[in-house]
């Protein structure tokens, strides 16, 4: 499916700084960027970086109190592809078994506490023997038993915090959601992208879960169709995934975010009740 994503951030600058940003869609190798535009205005010096593990595109400058007003414009059309497995009979898949660079979202992280969550975790889903209907239900139940209430929530606030407060925005649903896989030896990690029918229109967070040998999709907010995201960034949690980390006395202002169909058909895909068919990006 191809769909044009843009977004457009302005920071006020009050001393010298650097700025590190997370919004460039990933490219895999079924995730095309057919085209794409960065831009700062004034024109500052730039430069992209990637992670080691090559999951986050990163953009990097500095800026100075001789332009306190600076505004970053980046816009895309994303070509990306999707596979639904049908997971019925998936079995656990041991630790001994796992690939090694999946070992490290088997941890607890600092949004995700999966050491303190062990006992809720088993006591509600370890009598479930798919992994898959484990982690289905526990996404049902942070669901139905966390409000979302924008503002609700700070960048202080883990798993371990939502699980008391009951309430969140799309990033406590992620964390939580990678907690409880965590605590039921499921490794999960972090998905932030750009999201087709999500209102307000923002940045997206969700998480996604290592079952039978793939990442497989799962978000807790049910806002988006799982096949309506496009891939910024993955990690063990948003501190690894920030959309932008700041250094110097520099303060973001205004955001706009869009993410809109560039074909004429789309049929949105959620999981249903009964069902063992997971979509994973592949």
């Amino acid at each position: 499916m191809k769909f044009d994503v843009f977004s457009q951030m302005e920071y006020v600058v009050r001393s010298p700084g650097t700025l590190i940003l997370n919004i460039h869609a990933l490219r895999s190798p079924n995730q095309t960027v057919i085209s794409e535009e960065f831009g700062l205005q004034p024109y500052i010096k730039f430069e992209e970086l990637q992670t080691l593990q090559g999951e986050n595109r990163l953009v990097r400058f500095d800026v100075s109190a001789d332009t306190p007003n600076v505004k970053v414009t980046y816009k895309a059309t994303i070509d990306n592809c999707y596979e639904i497995t049908d997971f019925g009979h998936l079995q656990e898949t041991h630790v001994s078994e796992l690939p090694s660079p999946v070992l490290p979202y088997l941890n607890p992280s600092r949004y995700c506490q999966s050491d303190k969550l062990y006992r809720l975790a088993h006591n509600m889903f370890g009598h479930i023997t798919n992994p898959f209907e484990q982690v289905v239900e526990l996404t049902n139940w942070i669901n139905k038993n966390v409000q979302y209430l924008s503002g609700s929530t700070n960048s202080q606030t883990s798993a371990f915090d939502t699980v008391t407060e009951q309430a969140g925005v799309c990033r406590d649903f992620a964390h939580l959601g990678i907690a409880l896989c965590r605590a039921l030896t499921i490794p999960a990690r972090y998905f932030t992208g750009y999201a087709y029918h999500l209102k307000p229109a923002d940045f997206h967070a969700c998480f996604e879960a290592y079952l039978g040998g793939k990442w497989i999709l799962f978000d807790a907010t049910r806002l988006v169709p799982l096949n309506g995201l496009i891939k910024i960034a993955t990690g063990h949690d948003a501190a690894d995934s920030a959309i932008a980390n700041i250094f110097g006395d520099v303060t973001f202002t205004t955001m706009q975010v869009s993410c809109e169909l560039a074909e004429d058909s789309f049929e949105p895909f959620y999981y249903g009740d009964g069902e063992f068919k997971g979509l994973s990006y592949l």
